[in-house]
């Protein structure tokens, strides 16, 4: 009689545990903070400096799933905030020549497939839009963190990330190779948890 009730409650433990509900892993969609998240370029200039500027405004979303290891990146770049610490010189990055904001205001990431190594993510692969044409590029990644906000205590991350491209592949090549066709782009993000 014993074995029959070891058996009978080896059978309900087993069966417990195949038919209760597997933890399942889950997206969570951030927001990106426009007041901490900021797209930077950067580029030779003459032979003589490396000159750095940004835009002021950049939006999107960014989901992530870190247990199953899978995402997705909307960024969007308010082209029309450029910002070189030069009035002049902001409307003729905005020009016809370089970015012809009046035509294309906004630039665009869009992700196909982010990699992880390990817990982290390492690099993101997708299309970006500038001037209105699309290049596949890989952003690499340089730092990354997932944690509570310490001020709104809600679920926050934060990342930088960089990727090399020609200013001819995107119709903006004017004065190259004087001023250089390679433009490094980064990001400073930061995005909080809806």
């Amino acid at each position: 009689m014993k074995t029959t009730w070891r058996r009978l409650a080896l059978t309900g433990a087993l069966t417990a545990l195949f038919t209760l509900p597997t933890a399942m892993a889950e997206t969570v969609t951030y927001n990106v903070d426009s007041s901490h998240t900021f797209a930077r370029f950067s580029y030779n200039h003459m032979g003589l400096s490396q000159q750095l500027n940004r835009f002021n405004k950049t939006s999107g979303t960014v989901a992530l799933d870190l247990e199953a290891k899978t995402g997705d990146v909307q960024i969007e770049i308010d082209t029309t905030s450029v910002d070189t610490g030069h009035e002049a010189f902001n409307e003729h990055i905005q020009g016809e020549d370089f970015l012809d904001t009046a035509k294309y205001p906004t630039a665009t990431f869009k992700s196909s497939k982010i990699i992880f190594e390990g817990d982290t993510p390492t690099a993101v692969e997708g299309d970006l839009t500038i001037k209105g044409v699309t290049k596949p590029v890989t952003l690499t990644v340089t730092s990354f963190a997932a944690k509570p906000h310490p001020m709104l205590k809600k679920p926050a991350i934060g990342a930088d990330a960089e990727v090399k491209i020609k200013r001819s592949d995107f119709n903006a090549d004017k004065f190259a190779p004087a001023v250089s066709d390679e433009v490094t782009i980064n990001i400073a993000l930061e995005a909080i948890a809806n």
